[in-house]
């Protein structure tokens, strides 16, 4: 090892993550920055400014729902005064006070990608940048950045609630440098009390890829024996030690379009009849098209 290669060694082990900039106030990005306030970690909350009101109009009403959800994603309601409050407009040169920078916004590639342009002349030289993607490409996200940035670019994906799920995901990119996965799994670990798991950049990674295929085949089974919305939530909940949400109620939450990208990836996208899983996803596609977003449990519901 030449000596700078030794200098750049020590600096990457002397990596301290004093305070942490999430993007996107959304039920995700809102939870991982209480989390990460549990333990004392200040943090730099942005979300786009609020068309009507105060611009961090957004981020303030997402923080006041932290101090009411159950169970609490704070250890203690007062830490919510850590959580900085930012929009895009005008608080941008605040990340560069940011050591790790979370990016965990909605699941559209084409919104990451243009907020990845916008926040990267603002990044902080030594910062880890990392998206908390449940599933799509790594490696296609780090497009957007540029190459200084791209050797600090990874995925780390929590699951939700952030407090209380023990598992964190950690995917490298061909251009990551293997020290910076090294780095962010120790504060991971050590710092925030979770267990890491080293994923490949596949869609859906490794748990919700194996989480959604028990999903598919359990619709498989709904069709087969023409059992109801209600009751297949019922038996593959709390009855078999599951969340009570069950299949449904979880698809609905986190898995729809999962469950399409899951199936698209596999080579199954061309099967188009009247499987729940494909009016499920058509619905969601159509839905997302008129900009309503996902509907709640009863479309689904309505749907078998």
């Amino acid at each position: 090892m030449d000596a700078g290669a030794i200098v750049e060694s020590n600096k990457m082990s002397r990596f301290q993550v004093k305070k942490v900039a999430v993007l996107g106030a959304g039920v995700m990005g809102a939870q991982i920055a209480a989390h990460l306030v549990n333990v004392k970690v200040p943090v730099v909350l942005f979300d786009l400014p609020a068309k009507e009101g105060p611009k961090n109009g957004i981020v303030t009403k997402a923080v006041e729902a932290l101090k009411k959800q159950k169970p609490s994603p704070l250890g203690v309601a007062d830490d919510a005064v850590l959580i900085q409050q930012a929009n895009y407009e005008e608080h941008l040169a605040l990340l560069g006070e940011c050591d790790l920078v979370i990016e965990a916004i909605a699941e559209r590639m084409d919104w990451k990608l243009d907020l990845y342009k916008k926040i990267a002349p603002h990044i902080a030289k030594h910062a880890i940048v990392a998206s908390n993607t449940s599933g799509l490409s790594i490696t296609k996200l780090s497009e957007a950045l540029p190459e200084s940035i791209k050797p600090r670019f990874c995925g780390i994906h929590f699951f939700n609630p952030p407090r209380y799920m023990y598992l964190v995901e950690l995917i490298a990119t061909p251009t990551t440098q293997p020290v910076v996965l090294d780095q962010l799994e120790t504060f991971v670990t050590s710092g925030l009390g979770k267990g890491v798991v080293r994923a490949k950049d596949t869609p859906d990674f490794i748990a919700n890829r194996v989480g959604i295929s028990g999903m598919l085949g359990t619709m498989r089974e709904v069709e087969k024996f023409g059992l109801t919305y209600d009751v297949v939530d019922d038996l593959t909940g709390k009855k078999l030690g599951r969340a009570s949400s069950g299949t449904f109620r979880t698809a609905d939450v986190v898995g729809r379009h999962d469950g399409a990208r899951h199936q698209d990836a596999a080579g199954h996208a061309e099967r188009r009849d009247r499987s729940v899983l494909s009016q499920l996803r058509d619905a969601a596609r159509a839905e997302d098209a008129a900009g309503e977003g996902l509907p709640g449990a009863e479309g689904q519901g309505g749907l078998l």
